[in-house]
């Protein structure tokens, strides 16, 4: 895996370097967009609407529009915003797992210890396990600010980013607020349905069939020499950065605890 991030967890006082790596990946078979007479890959220039001519990313800004009104943001203007410069996944608070809501949670990475000792991470891995806890944090990671979750996964800590509460739509269906009766011999036959289909769940037992077959039509295709020669060059983008290491976790530890009891006391 290639790290994609570097940075420090931090709670309290307490400070956690970590590399970020991408816990999920897109399995589909890439398909691009061809000319059906000669096999030509389609291509999409960024063209302006008013001048008409072709503009490379160089000088591509970004905007905003509401009412017929524009707003350009320049690469400047969005250097400028302070989350962009932060390497900290900033703990807000640990919650009870439970109440971390499914439908929140969005992409998720893995989190390695950066240091010359993973004393730290591992503490903290235990601490969440041990409480059942769930560390809320936020981060910036290309150009946004993120929610997210961070919880433990076998021996690893995962960061799953979550949806912010606007992004979650309400549920609001009239046919749901109708009366339904359900006789008592329903609901046992649709339970003992239930209960014929009840199995451990064992993710690798399920296949893309969609994806697989795929697969095999282009090996196929190539197999039978129809082809076409192409070369392309791709680039990848690693951001790095680097988060400091305290020297006596259990100093940080006190000195963080008897921070959070002296707010509570003032805010009492």
């Amino acid at each position: 895996m290639r790290t994609i991030w570097k940075g420090a967890l931090t709670f309290g006082l307490v400070n956690v370097p970590v590399k970020v790596y991408s816990a999920t990946e897109d399995h589909d078979v890439s398909l691009h967009q061809v000319h059906d007479e000669d096999g030509g890959r389609i291509r999409y220039k960024r063209t302006c609407e008013i001048c008409g001519e072709v503009v490379p990313y160089s000088n591509i800004d970004r905007a905003y529009e509401d009412d017929g009104q524009r707003v350009v943001l320049t690469k400047e203007d969005l250097e400028a915003l302070p989350a962009e410069r932060s390497r900290e996944i900033d703990v807000v608070e640990f919650v009870p797992s439970e109440q971390v809501d499914l439908l929140t949670l969005d992409k998720a990475y893995y989190l390695e210890p950066d240091s010359k000792s993973p004393k730290a991470y591992v503490l903290l891995r235990k601490t969440l396990e041990q409480t059942d806890r769930t560390a809320i944090v936020r981060f910036t990671l290309r150009q946004k600010t993120r929610l997210a979750a961070l919880r433990v996964r076998g021996d690893v800590l995962v960061l799953q980013t979550l949806l912010w509460a606007d992004e979650v739509r309400e549920a609001e269906f009239e046919s749901l607020d109708e009366d339904v009766k359900i006789s008592k011999k329903e609901l046992e036959l649709s339970a003992s349905l239930v209960d014929s289909y009840s199995s451990d769940f064992d993710p690798e037992s399920f296949v893309d069939e969609y994806q697989k077959e795929l697969r095999t039509l282009i090996d196929a295709k190539i197999e039978a020499g129809e082809t076409f020669d192409v070369a392309e060059t791709f680039a990848d983008e690693e951001a790095e950065g680097k988060g400091g290491e305290v020297i006596d976790l259990m100093e940080a530890l006190k000195a963080s605890v008897e921070r959070s009891r002296a707010k509570k006391k003032d805010a009492g």
